[in-house]
């Protein structure tokens, strides 16, 4: 079966990566030079399945409005005129409520468990270093923040889902670079299971074990349209230094990001995607006493501090406003202020490499997986910010789907279907 997957970011390549195990004959598209160049390059790094969670959360909308004027904020609110801007806030404002949280939660940790336990089966058969670590741990700056987790405290609670409740002093002893924090944390939350990795080191090598297994990727090639037929896709044009193309193919898989809406939408498929951006800051370690082992996250500034070997990677802030990728001061400044207050002497400000990301969010928190209204046509879309810790997952559902085998997983709430209801 020829197939043909637009995107060569991790959910992409993973998708391509089981597709070819499958007996596919596959080729990705991708516009950058190299996978991995877009939103899988800076991002945070952390898998943690017991703590994906929507960011339509109980509490959200009163934590946007306290945050609004602050210099120092997890949250960046630029109204603009696109009404696509509001119909996707009107209907994220909606899932704010606690029983959708619980709902949309479950759906996200559902995918992002299987996710996690596909990372483990290949890892075992294609061991590689990609930075690797063991451990996660929520650090809270005061009680407000407790009060403000206890719903996601509740679905680990019921879930069963491995975690300590830690206090200051253990917060410490988890992570010994905390003795020279400048401030204490109120307390901590300490998953043992979750890990961290560096998602674009990790897509380029998936990369190589794919062409490895025949799997073509084309470069500095931008999507224009699909080729329709009827009421099914059957091919894709492209544009690259060869000039217009049409590729054909049984089956066609749309990973590409944010920019899948429009590509979508001449065809009637509408996608709920609205680019919040994420931000992030790449450091050496210069004191490895004084720095983080593993992942870490400050709960009240919503910023990731991860280690990769000899690199910190803090990541954070979701900016709701244009779709341009422009590096704003005040979101990176959030970042170095988290770095100061936990890690001061871990690496110098100084030498820190700034990205922006846009990530593709959807309302309600969980991904779009699977078949739309077109034939041949399939989605891996909408991961947001925790499309690493749901890639494998996602790529082998997709690839199942389009091979005719039976996802090992239930999909209700995992599909287009659940925004045509």
């Amino acid at each position: 079966m020829k197939t043909i997957v637009l995107g060569g970011g991790v959910i992409g390549v993973a998708t391509a990566f089981y597709l070819s195990q499958q007996g596919c004959d596959v080729t990705v598209i991708e516009r950058e030079p190299d996978v991995a160049l877009s939103t899988s390059f800076g991002n945070a790094g952390v898998i943690a399945p017991g703590y994906v969670t929507p960011w339509a959360a109980p509490g959200m909308p009163a934590t946007i409005l306290k945050y609004l004027f602050k210099p120092a904020s997890p949250l960046i609110f630029r109204p603009t005129l696109d009404p696509a801007q509001w119909r996707w806030i009107a209907r994220w404002l909606r899932e704010c409520d606690v029983e959708r949280f619980r709902v949309n939660k479950e759906r996200m940790q559902r995918i992002a468990y299987y996710s996690r336990a596909c990372l483990h089966e290949f890892r075992g058969r294609h061991p590689f270093d990609y930075g690797r670590s063991r451990g996660y741990l929520q650090l809270f700056r005061s009680e407000y923040d407790v009060e403000l987790a206890q719903p996601s405290l509740a679905v680990l609670r019921d879930t069963g889902i491995t975690h300590s409740e830690v206090s200051a002093a253990q917060c410490v002893e988890i992570e010994p670079g905390l003795r020279w924090a400048r401030r204490t944390p109120f307390s901590g939350l300490y998953l043992p299971d979750d890990e961290a990795g560096d998602c674009a080191r990790f897509t380029r090598e998936l990369r190589a074990i794919c062409e490895r297994n025949g799997v073509s990727f084309r470069f500095d090639t931008r999507v224009t349209s699909l080729d329709v037929e009827g009421a099914a896709v059957r091919g894709v044009h492209i544009q690259s230094e060869r000039g217009p193309q049409t590729l054909p193919a049984d089956a066609v898989v749309v990973a590409l990001g944010v920019d899948s809406a429009a590509l979508l939408a001449p065809l009637g498929v509408k996608v709920p995607l609205y680019p919040v951006k994420g931000y992030s800051a790449t450091l050496p370690v210069i004191d490895e006493e004084k720095a983080p082992r593993a992942a870490l996250m400050d709960e009240s500034l919503k910023t990731a501090i991860t280690r990769f070997g000899n690199n910190l990677r803090v990541a954070g802030t979701a900016e709701l406003g244009n779709r341009q990728t422009t590096l704003r001061e005040q979101a990176l400044q959030t970042l170095l202020t988290v770095l100061r207050d936990w890690f001061p002497h871990a690496a110098n400000a100084t030498s820190a490499h700034f990205w922006v990301g846009r990530r593709p969010m959807t309302p309600d928190g969980a991904p779009l997986l699977g078949p739309c209204n077109l034939g041949n046509l399939w989605l891996n879309l909408g991961h947001g910010s925790t499309g690493w810790a749901m890639s494998m997952g996602s790529g082998r559902v997709v690839a199942d789907l389009i091979t005719q085998r039976e996802p090992e997983i239930d999909l209700d709430g995992l599909t287009l279907a659940r925004y045509r209801k």
